[in-house]
């Protein structure tokens, strides 16, 4: 378990109790007071975190991908590439599949895991490509009335030179646009970071899910204290300021459910975060499919305009 840096005491606990493991005749009534204190101490500490420090657990290295969710709890999944002008965005998956009996079309922002993964997923910065794929894969969504799951997890969209010749802001607007009108289900899910017009690009939808230690803004708190203070050494003020944790953002009525990950993050409970997912997600479509589909859309769209009023 790689620890982040407000996890000191948890590292030195972890490392007193691998250390007994080791041992040809360990102390099991030490071990066992060791493995207490460590359940104890991180359940303190999750309990009353900063925002800068869910920032960190949100980027942490060894909280499950969308692939993972994919592959858990998306049955039959086909995947679906390109966008029919340029080519394939590796930052993003896409398909079909099914979750539980119902057909769904899946749209996921991929980091990777490795250095290998990570370069090859262009470490989860999505290109115009990316999301005319996406627009791709809603429009044949509507066209066959699947409602469509989107998982989150980007820092923003590739700012790069061949980002800007082929067109990212058009390519972010019309899939804004997209995501706004398709007359199926749309739910979008914050599996880690959700920075900037990246994430809002797939994520006006009619249920907006946060995992518990998940953040969404338009700019990361290193950004902004660079902005404000010409520094990052101001990110935790930042931090506290832009309101980007599950819990600010569901008192704002920005998102609809926060998922829990359990003590300690999803980075230490994968299994438990997924099925609280995948139950989030089952509920959540059985609730939008009692909805018209000729009413789903304007409800969707006073959802977002309620916001800026």
């Amino acid at each position: 378990m790689e620890f982040l840096f407000f996890e000191k005491e948890l590292e030195a606990l972890s490392g007193k109790i691998e250390k007994i493991k080791t041992q040809k005749s360990p102390d099991l009534e030490k071990l066992n007071a060791l493995e207490k204190e460590l359940n104890a101490k991180t359940k303190e500490i999750y309990s009353n975190l900063k925002p800068v420090e869910i920032s960190a657990i949100a980027r942490h290295p060894q909280r499950p991908l969308a692939s993972d969710y994919i592959n858990s709890f998306v049955a039959d999944f086909q995947e679906l590439a390109g966008d029919r002008r340029y080519g394939d965005d590796k930052a993003i998956i896409s398909g079909i599949g099914k979750l539980g009996n119902e057909s769904v079309a899946i749209i996921a922002q991929e980091r990777g895991n490795d250095i290998q993964s990570r370069v090859y997923r262009n470490f989860g910065q999505a290109k115009p490509e990316g999301y005319r794929k996406a627009v791709r894969i809603m429009k044949m969504a509507e066209k066959f009335d699947m409602p469509v799951i989107n998982l989150i997890d980007i820092t923003g969209a590739y700012p790069g030179k061949e980002s800007e010749e082929r067109g990212i802001h058009e390519a972010i607007a019309k899939s804004i646009q997209t995501t706004l009108s398709i007359e199926v289900p749309v739910i979008s899910v914050i599996i880690g970071e959700g920075g900037s017009g990246g994430a809002i690009a797939i994520g006006a939808a009619d249920r907006v899910i946060m995992l518990e230690n998940s953040i969404y803004s338009v700019i990361s708190a290193e950004g902004a204290s660079a902005i404000l203070w010409k520094s990052r050494d101001e990110k935790e003020t930042a931090a506290e300021a832009l309101k980007f944790t599950s819990k600010d953002l569901k008192k704002l009525g920005i998102i609809d459910e926060i998922v829990s990950e359990g003590i300690g993050g999803a980075q230490r409970n994968p299994q438990k975060t997924i099925e609280n997912l995948r139950k989030s997600l089952e509920s959540n479509l059985k609730e939008l499919n009692k909805i018209s589909r000729s009413k789903i859309v304007k409800k969707r769209a006073d959802k977002f305009l309620d916001m800026t009023i």
